[in-house]
C-alpha cells in the first residue's frame, strides 16, 4: 500500500509558501501533512493532498514545479521507543529509509509517520512480515 505525495519546487523566498497554501485553499484541496527542507536557493515542500491529481495541475498552472512520488503511511505506537521499534526493523532487513516525517492526525492511540524508502516493496512487505499497520491513501486523504 502507497500513498501518493507531491513534490512542490520552490524559491527560497518570503511569500512562496502562502501563495502554494493560498491557491490549494481556494480550489478545495486540503493538505493532510507536509513536509518542508530548504537550502540557501530553493525548497522542496512535500504534501499529502486529498485530490493530488487536482492539486497538481492548480499549482503547474501557476507555473510551479511538481513531481509525484509514492510513500508508505505507517502507524508507529504512541509511546517512548515506539519509531524505534519500526526503525530497528527495518535495520533488520537493511532496509534504507531516504526521508519520513509526521502525520498530525493520530489513529486510535497510534502516530502515523510518512516514509520514503529507496526499496518500497521491500519496505513493505517487512513492515508487514513484522505486524505493522500500513494505511492506505484514502484513509489518510479522509482523516
Amino acid at each position: 500500500m502507497q500513498v501518493e505525495q507531491i513534490s512542490i519546487f520552490i524559491e527560497n523566498k518570503s511569500g512562496r509558501l502562502a501563495e502554494i497554501t493560498r491557491i490549494l485553499g481556494e480550489t478545495g484541496i486540503n493538505i493532510r501533512a507536509l513536509s518542508l527542507a530548504d537550502t540557501s536557493d530553493f525548497g522542496i515542500l512535500r504534501l499529502i493532498v486529498n485530490d493530488v491529481e487536482r492539486a497538481k495541475v492548480v499549482l503547474k498552472e501557476k507555473g510551479f514545479t511538481v513531481n509525484k512520488t509514492e510513500v508508505v503511511a505507517v502507524e508507529v505506537p504512541d509511546k517512548p521507543g515506539g519509531l524505534s521499534t519500526i526503525l530497528q526493523s527495518l535495520d533488520r532487513d537493511r532496509i534504507n529509509v531516504e526521508y519520513m516525517y509526521a502525520f498530525v492526525e493520530r489513529c486510535g492511540g497510534n502516530a502515523v509517520i510518512i516514509f520514503r524508502f529507496d526499496e518500497t516493496d521491500k519496505a513493505i512487505a517487512s513492515l508487514a512480515a513484522n505486524g505493522f499497520t500500513i494505511l492506505a491513501g484514502e484513509r489518510l486523504y479522509s482523516m
